[in-house]
């Protein structure tokens, strides 16, 4: 891979810098002293600060601070990445015209300019998702339960999504929820929400099961879903067979971040 690195450059040095890495495709960051302004669905502003500016190729651009991991400000794949100088401010533009969008950096000041020729054509091979959850289940339904029969995948709820909606053998209700890995108090939480919501929609009347499907559960989890008449069943992601320690809730009170 090459990598050229422009430290605080001028701004029309940066300039040229830039305009050559897009005609190349390259991947560039930009580290700076700069504001930001969006046009589009909305608009903001972005005060100055020092701020890591990602251009990809695909058209996508981030704007990244020093706190947290999501950018300040971005844009999706498929715009059109431009630069100039204007008013004594390198101006970095990023635009797509589906819908009719304009992100604006202007930078005061550059400390570092690079860009990168990279070869990446290797996808992502994830193992063990939830999706891989599901289809284990679409596929067998009798390995979370004997009798169920699921209905509906992602269905709509006032409290959002549920993984899978379904009924059991005596035509009861059931929302399962799924998670890949270990999960804490949170997601049996979630699964609470989901399960309310349900009622608001059936009537108070209706007996409706919520059970949450991941590999474990923690200690505190177990005891917020048997304190809410909720459900856990322990399966694998990877293999959809019960894990050989589902029933060991020792270790640390880790959770899975809701999604």
């Amino acid at each position: 891979m090459t990598v050229n690195t422009l430290h605080r450059p001028t701004h029309r040095d940066a300039l040229v810098h830039l305009e050559a890495a897009f005609e190349r495709e390259d991947m560039i960051t930009v580290f700076g002293r700069c504001t930001v302004d969006y046009d589009g669905r909305a608009t903001s502003e972005l005060g100055p600060g020092d701020r890591l500016v990602v251009l990809k190729p695909d058209g996508s651009i981030l704007v990244h601070t020093d706190e947290k991991r999501t950018p300040v400000n971005w844009q999706p794949p498929g715009c059109e990445h431009t630069a100039s100088v204007r008013d004594g401010r390198l101006r970095v533009r990023s635009t797509r015209s589906n819908p009719d969008e304009r992100l604006d950096v202007f930078f005061e000041r550059v400390d570092q300019c690079s860009t990168y020729a990279v070869d990446d054509r290797s996808d992502l091979e994830l193992f063990g998702s939830e999706e891989d959850l599901r289809q284990h289940i679409l596929s067998d339904p009798d390995i979370l339960e004997t009798g169920f029969e699921p209905l509906e995948t992602e269905r709509q709820s006032d409290a959002g999504p549920v993984d899978i909606f379904g009924e059991d053998a005596d035509g009861n209700p059931v929302v399962v929820e799924l998670k890949r890995r270990r999960v804490g108090p949170a997601a049996a939480s979630q699964l609470r929400r989901y399960v309310d919501a349900f009622h608001r929609e059936f009537g108070d009347g209706e007996t409706i099961r919520g059970i949450l499907v991941a590999p474990s559960v923690t200690d505190r989890a177990a005891e917020l879903l048997d304190r809410e008449g909720l459900e856990f069943v322990a399966l694998d992601p990877e293999t959809g067979e019960r894990p050989p320690e589902a029933n060991d809730e020792s270790g640390p009170e880790t959770e899975e971040e809701e999604e």
